[in-house]
């Protein structure tokens, strides 16, 4: 598993120039069971994704495809970390 911390590099009025693409490549992530959750910070910084992925290559080449990435607008914090412990209905997010 995956915490992938993004941090916007520019002004909010160019980062919701690309929002829409950026919401789309999302949609497309979590269709293919990469993306398990995703949100904005508070305060509007940037932003939080939860992933999944068979390794660290894999969701990198699958980040380097997202429109914050390819523009610019965003930098991006990698942590993998093994799901030991989960509440309740999320048991499947646990390590084998």
């Amino acid at each position: 598993m995956f915490v992938v911390d993004l941090t916007y590099r520019v002004p909010l009025d160019e980062v919701d120039v690309h929002l829409e693409a950026h919401r789309r490549f999302l949609a497309e992530q979590y269709a293919a069971g990469v993306f398990v959750a995703s949100g904005p910070k508070t305060p509007r910084t940037g932003g939080v994704i939860l992933a999944r992925s068979d390794s660290p290559e894999h969701l990198a080449a699958v980040l380097a495809r997202d429109p914050f990435h390819v523009h610019g607008v965003a930098a991006y914090r990698v942590t993998e970390f093994h799901v030991k412990a989960a509440a309740l209905g999320l048991e499947h997010l646990m390590d084998a």
